[in-house]
């Protein structure tokens, strides 16, 4: 008997080029990734990986086992959603929906759904996780996680598999933070060039929000400054309530400004991410998965423009 947990996890190793990288994105150690392609390896007697410089890859075999089993899998994940569907009294929700998302839309719209899900289905119990938006993608392609919220930053591409629907939600904005009496808080937007000389705080260089930073400063040079990095928008708050440094931060889930700071948009370019939502196409009938998702695209056009 093949362990299908072990084949997602070498789809998984393959798509990201190494144990440890698969090992992230599934949530997982590496060496749990690497006991599940070993037992895998000897329940069908053949070798599926190879080392190849710094990473792995497939071999002809594991090429062979993640492809055949592309169709056995997403047929699976189609039974259980139509099983769940066929199993439950009309208009009942039931079972778990594992979530993955970003930081800021968890504070600012997905808290107050999981209390209106919970209380409109008693029997759907909501598992969140908090990832990066590259993590959530590989989450939920990989059936580590069944819905996914992500971001999507002006340029900065972000890679979708076959298998994932994406609906979009809605357009946040983010704004240059600065203290009140710094030199552009009259400003009614900013320009990279009026930055160029900033010293910023910022996410982390592996973060999708610090590659638009980077990318809204094309062709200035020697900007961004980044003197501070943090993971919370609260601590890039803070900051800059010191009036060292400014920040890019965006609305979604952002903390009161007060009376000490300003929030001041960018034009040319314009700082936008789109919020998307991910799925799994085999699991566009699963009741749990519908009624999250309507939630999250009636949440989506209330927000104010």
């Amino acid at each position: 008997m093949i362990d299908l947990d072990a084949v997602r996890s070498l789809r998984t190793v393959a798509r990201e080029g190494s144990v440890s990288a698969a090992a992230s994105a599934l949530g997982f150690t590496p060496s749990a990734v690497s006991q599940q392609i070993k037992r895998l390896e000897r329940e069908t007697g053949v070798t599926l990986l190879e080392r190849v410089g710094r990473g792995v890859a497939l071999t002809d075999a594991g090429t062979h086992l993640v492809v055949g089993s592309t169709p056995i899998l997403a047929e699976l994940e189609k039974l259980r959603a139509d099983l769940q569907a066929d199993g439950s009294p009309r208009g009942a929700v039931a079972g778990d929906l594992r979530v993955a998302a970003f930081s800021t839309v968890v504070r600012g719209m997905l808290a107050p759904l999981l209390v209106d899900l919970a209380a409109a289905h008693p029997d759907l119990r909501l598992l969140v996780r908090e990832s990066e938006p590259w993590e959530t993608v590989a989450l939920v392609a990989s059936g580590q996680r069944d819905l996914g919220i992500a971001h999507q930053w002006g340029g900065v591409a972000l890679a979708i598999p076959e298998n994932i629907v994406v609906t979009p939600l809605f357009t946040d904005v983010a704004d240059v933070i600065v203290h009140r009496n710094h030199r552009l808080a009259d400003r009614e937007v900013v320009h990279p060039a009026d930055l160029a000389d900033e010293a910023w705080v910022a996410t982390f260089e592996t973060t999708i929000c610090r590659q638009w930073l980077r990318r809204l400063f094309d062709g200035i040079r020697n900007a961004p400054r980044v003197v501070y990095e943090s993971m919370e928008f609260e601590n890039h708050l803070e900051l800059a309530r010191t009036g060292a440094v400014v920040a890019l931060v965006p609305r979604l889930g952002r903390a009161a400004l007060g009376d000490d700071l300003v929030a001041i948009p960018t034009a040319a370019p314009a700082s936008t991410r789109d919020v998307v939502a991910v799925h799994r196409r085999s699991q566009a009938d699963s009741p749990a998965l519908r009624v999250a998702l309507e939630a999250l695209i009636a949440a989506g056009r209330g927000r104010p423009r």
